[in-house]
């Protein structure tokens, strides 16, 4: 990467003698399923505030729709579900990783349960849906197409009875605090009482995702890789970060948003067709539309391209209705909206940027190589995706995860007695103290606009190193404008951290010049064997760090 465009290490200039100070326990910063279920693992005799751009209900997880993946069925395998992640991932998952969380699922889900999460029954108990990729029925789901909002309410309700949460709604992350090589906490924002110092003896990462860096994603505005950043800037290492997953049916009418049309209505049945309404997935894969969604989203663009059409369509229309009706009944109002019948028409969908697989490194308890922090969810590379993140395994990471950073943050803590360090306020290291030059007739909807463009056009669904070398030349030559400017609000420090990832991401696209799961290189087309390997980036060290995965 060139030199002279990371840009600051800290967005804004503060002076801890200047400002509020907090001071807790644990520090959560993200209130999704991740963040959620660390706090409720952390020991209640510890003080916990989680921080959320916005509100408990507004995170990706909500947005969820397929389910959680899950040995429940007698007839299912742990080895299966074990098998099947390990094929969708390319070859880069970690296969002690995989084994572990997939063997925790069944108890995750039963915790779900007991904390009144209503799934979908059938006569036999748990009504088990199947998705790309899966070779059993083992996907469990609520209200047929929204398993997420019915997991967050449940999930929420738990955190609210917790004596020992605090929640910060509305409330914008600025970065993470360091001072010795250790995060102290973070520097955060919100419109009442502008910034605040939050200390904390543990902080946890559970930020989510960076899908809207693309033109068309399935996730919510929050989702701007926000975490990532301040994870980069704070000397965090990120790994994998050229593996965007792009979901292949999302939802593509004019004026319309780009709602994601859960993968539970292939597994229903639901045929994929071209303009001219042939069945089309056949022809790459003997699994169809079952296949894993690397491989169906590549299919629809080359069937794009093939009928210069500018998307497919999902066919539901040989399908019982009443069926249809019953189990997708948030996406049969979504479509009636547009004038559309789910069970007769046929929908018009095309892939959009779903899941971020790579992110913040993390060990199997989610502790990242920064000291003193932990992350869980999406923000993170577990060891878990690998290349290509398999159906209904993202709620299952941010239970398991979520569980274990929270229990381990607290267990630090705890360790340290109540000799250890608990509350230090030190001077910060380099504070910026340059005048804060603000938008200067900048159109930040404007660079933004143009990055989600760039990022679709150039390192979409299929990227060439001509294309992404063209991607990092617009995106350097706007971090070096925009970086080194003190915004005043969430709309500037978002974009900053927009770039900063944008830019992590093409880099990493680049450097691996082969064809793994969701990075589809057309000027390398098939994988390489020494690319079985992470490809990882620290601030200020010179990259890429290059990671070979241990043989198995």
């Amino acid at each position: 990467m060139s030199d002279g465009v990371e840009g600051p290490r800290y967005l804004v200039a503060f002076g801890p003698k200047r400002v509020p100070h907090c001071f807790t326990d644990v520090l959560i910063l993200g209130g999704g399923l991740a963040g959620l279920r660390a706090a409720l693992a952390v020991d209640p005799r510890l003080s916990v505030t989680v921080i959320t751009k916005e509100d408990l209900r507004t995170s990706s997880s909500q947005w969820a729709q397929g389910g959680i993946a899950g040995v429940v069925d007698p007839e299912d395998r742990f080895d299966n579900h074990v098998a099947d992640t390990l094929t969708a991932g390319g070859g880069l998952c970690h296969p002690d990783v995989v084994d572990a969380v997939v063997r925790e699922a069944p108890a995750r889900i039963g915790e779900l349960i007991a904390w009144g999460t209503q799934f979908d029954q059938n006569a036999d108990g748990l009504e088990l849906g199947r998705e790309g990729g899966h070779s059993h029925h083992r996907i469990v789901h609520a209200l047929g197409d929204a398993t997420g909002r019915e997991v967050m309410r449940a999930v929420i309700e738990r955190a609210q009875q917790a004596a020992n949460l605090e929640v910060w709604p509305d409330t914008f992350t600025i970065d993470l605090v360091t001072d010795a090589g250790r995060c102290r906490g973070a520097l955060v924002w919100n419109p009442a009482h502008g910034k605040t110092l939050v200390w904390a003896r543990r902080t946890i990462l559970a930020t989510g995702g960076a899908g809207q860096l693309y033109r068309e994603s399935t996730n919510p505005p929050g989702a701007s890789g926000d975490g990532m950043a301040l994870a980069w800037r704070a000397g965090a290492e990120l790994r994998d970060m050229e593996f965007m997953q792009f979901h292949p049916t999302v939802l593509y009418i004019a004026g319309g948003a780009r709602s994601l049309i859960t993968e539970a209505v292939r597994g229903a049945g639901a045929h994929l067709v071209d303009r001219e309404g042939r069945r089309f997935m056949p022809e790459f894969d003997e699994r169809a539309e079952l296949a894993p969604r690397d491989v169906v989203s590549r299919a629809i663009t080359v069937v794009m391209q093939r009928t210069r059409h500018a998307n497919v369509y999902l066919d539901l229309s040989h399908l019982d209705p009443a069926m249809v009706h019953q189990k997708f009944p948030g996406m049969a109002e979504l479509c009636r909206t547009f004038g559309l019948d789910l069970a007769r028409d046929r929908i018009p969908v095309r892939p959009g940027a779903h899941y971020m697989i790579g992110g913040v490194t993390v060990d199997a308890t989610g502790r990242t190589r920064l000291p003193g922090l932990f992350a869980a969810g999406e923000v993170t590379s577990s060891g878990l995706h690998g290349a290509n993140r398999l159906a209904s395994n993202s709620l299952l990471e941010g239970l398991v995860y979520g569980a274990r950073a929270g229990a381990a943050a607290a267990a630090e803590i705890l360790a340290e007695g109540p000799d250890g360090e608990r509350f230090c306020a030190p001077a910060i290291a380099n504070p910026r103290t340059d005048e804060p030059r603000g938008e200067d007739a900048l159109d930040l909807a404007d660079i933004r606009n143009s990055l989600r463009a760039l990022m679709w056009r150039q390192v979409g669904v299929e990227r060439t190193g001509l294309s992404l070398r063209e991607a990092l030349e617009a995106v350097e030559g706007w971090c070096r404008y925009v970086l080194p400017r003190q915004f005043a609000d969430p709309q500037g420090w978002q974009l900053q951290n927009m770039l900063q990832v944008a830019r992590l991401m093409i880099a990493a696209a680049i450097e691996r010049e082969e064809t793994r799961g969701v990075h589809h290189r057309g000027d390398h087309p098939m994988a390489r064997p020494e690319w079985v390997a992470h490809v990882a980036w620290q601030r200020g060290v010179p990259g890429p760090l290059v990671r070979p995965l241990p043989l198995p």
